[in-house]
């Protein structure tokens, strides 16, 4: 049922959302050209490396002049760059990743592979026991505010109580948080 809705919707969404879709690419290729989209290994579902694909957000060659994560005052995040973080746009590409069963439409956020060193085994393996969300507890309830003691916290949380029901109240949660009123 899981695997239905992510399709149904995802391919919905994709539809519906095409027109943002491509005004987001105009405005990235304006600003700072070609690629508009930005595609990073990522780990999924049974420890398998996936590219997850998003929106540029980011100077080209960001990965080659910093770390694999990002603090809110980066340098090498663009002007639209800023935008698209704040309002989360440059997430949907992931729909793709959704239709092509890589990710989910929840899930724990999938990490790249050299987060791998920061989870103990059993940790990561938990994780790695259901596909990745776009969104996931820890997006919903705290977003980026989250420590990362908080975000495998609630990750392995997901993990055990895995429900439809659960994934419908995350992302109840989530479009609350993004239209700003919040995950409670």
């Amino acid at each position: 049922m899981k695997r239905l809705l992510d399709v149904l919707v995802s391919a919905l969404a994709l539809l519906l959302l095409s027109p943002v879709l491509l005004a987001v690419a105009v405005a990235i290729a304006l600003e700072s050209g070609r690629p508009v989209l930005f595609k990073q290994q990522r780990v999924g579902r049974g420890d398998r490396e996936f590219g997850l694909y998003k929106f540029r957000s980011m100077v080209k060659n960001a990965a080659a002049i910093g770390p694999y994560h990002t603090a809110s005052d980066d340098p090498r995040i663009t002007r639209s760059g800023r935008f698209l973080r704040r309002t989360s746009l440059d997430e949907l590409p992931q729909l793709l990743n959704v239709l092509k069963g890589e990710m989910s439409l929840v899930g724990p956020r999938p990490d790249v592979p050299a987060q791998r060193s920061l989870y103990t085994s059993q940790d990561w393996q938990a994780r790695c026991s259901v596909r990745p969300g776009i969104t996931g507890l820890a997006q919903a309830r705290l977003r980026s505010e989250a420590t990362p003691e908080q975000r495998l916290d609630l990750d392995l949380r997901y993990v055990r109580e895995q429900s439809l029901a659960l994934d419908l109240q995350i992302l109840f949660w989530t479009l609350g948080r993004l239209t700003g009123k919040g995950a409670n």
